[in-house]
């Protein structure tokens, strides 16, 4: 992974914006997910999908889980929750979430089994052949997709639109994966005030970062008391230029931002000044040129001398003849 991604991932590791996310794309930013009632869970997922006398396994590493314990209809409940970072569109995104989510629900299974091993409570027949008791239950997996990415998703978000087969008499017996997805791109600007954490500014600046100007941040506080680790990321993000001065916890990321953008406007000033100097030197030069090809030309014609004797009678310096006789030559064809 590289510096961005292994600081994205630092980044939402923080059970605030974690529960943020999710609130946001499931409630609407209403505070249903409470951080303080997630936990870290391993990243690991290991599957034996062959049997547990199998020899093959499969492992894989998610970026961010946390088990959610909240309160529905007056009972405890578990909720694992995994969250998939990316800065790019992944285009096989549908299949690797299925893949994550289903590991999930194996691992359950395997953590039951493994359990009943021990206990042997299970009933002879259904029970013993699954290793599964008929009153058990899994506990709900979810995974939303971050795209910190400015560009649109265009990649699949479901399992039917991978295939090959368009049509729904065979589509209906295809069991499909449809992923969560939450990219700044498709975020209302109104819905960026939702998030209670720095994800929200830290979204909307990916999504404007390359706008020529700061409009989309009119009219809004936004981003004048923003958090220093978000503070921090949009600064990598922009490239690391930015002057952050920190101011308690928080940074004044407007006025970063807005030190950017004046500073592009007076290199791109400079160069542009610049640039018509040299572009009035070399109008200058084109004309000079022209004029002393004229009055080469003209006592070549009215004195029937060469290009060299002309120049000679005009004391045209000897580093610039050669230059000049070309002129001469070109102006001639």
């Amino acid at each position: 992974m590289g510096d961005i991604d292994n600081q994205t991932l630092d980044y939402m590791a923080n059970k605030y914006r974690f529960a943020d996310a999710f609130n946001f794309y499931m409630h609407g930013g209403k505070n249903v997910v409470d951080p303080d009632s997630l936990s870290q869970m391993d990243t690991t997922l290991v599957a034996l999908p062959y049997g547990v006398n199998a020899k093959a396994t499969v492992q894989k590493h998610r970026d961010l889980v946390k088990l959610c314990t909240a309160i529905y209809q007056e009972r405890t409940v578990l909720v694992v929750m995994g969250l998939e970072l990316q800065t790019l569109v992944h285009y096989a995104m549908p299949v690797r979430a299925m893949l994550y989510d289903a590991m999930s629900y194996t691992q359950q299974v395997k953590e039951a089994e493994a359990s009943y091993a021990k206990n042997r409570v299970l009933q002879p027949g259904g029970e013993y052949l699954s290793k599964f008791r008929k009153t058990d239950r899994l506990m709900p997996v979810i995974t939303l997709t971050l795209c910190l990415s400015d560009e649109v998703w265009d990649g699949p978000t479901s399992i039917h639109e991978m295939l090959t087969v368009e049509d729904e008499q065979w589509l209906k017996y295809v069991p499909n994966y449809t992923i969560n997805l939450l990219t700044p791109a498709e975020i209302a600007e109104e819905d960026f005030g939702k998030f209670r954490t720095g994800l929200g500014p830290l979204l909307k600046f990916i999504k404007h970062r390359k706008d020529n100007t700061l409009d989309w941040m009119g009219g809004t506080d936004l981003f004048k008391r923003v958090d220093w680790d978000t503070g921090k990321l949009i600064n990598s993000l922009a490239g690391g230029d930015l002057e952050l001065k920190k101011e308690g916890d928080s940074v004044n990321m407007w006025v970063a931002l807005e030190n950017k953008v004046k500073q592009a406007r007076d290199e791109a000033f400079k160069e542009g000044y610049q640039e018509g100097l040299a572009g009035v030197a070399r109008a200058e030069k084109t004309a000079r040129e022209k004029t002393k090809v004229a009055d080469i030309q003209y006592i070549m014609d009215s004195f029937g001398v060469d290009a060299q004797k002309a120049m000679d009678a005009l004391r045209v310096p000897i580093q610039e003849q050669e230059n000049y006789a070309k002129l001469i030559l070109s102006s001639s064809l």
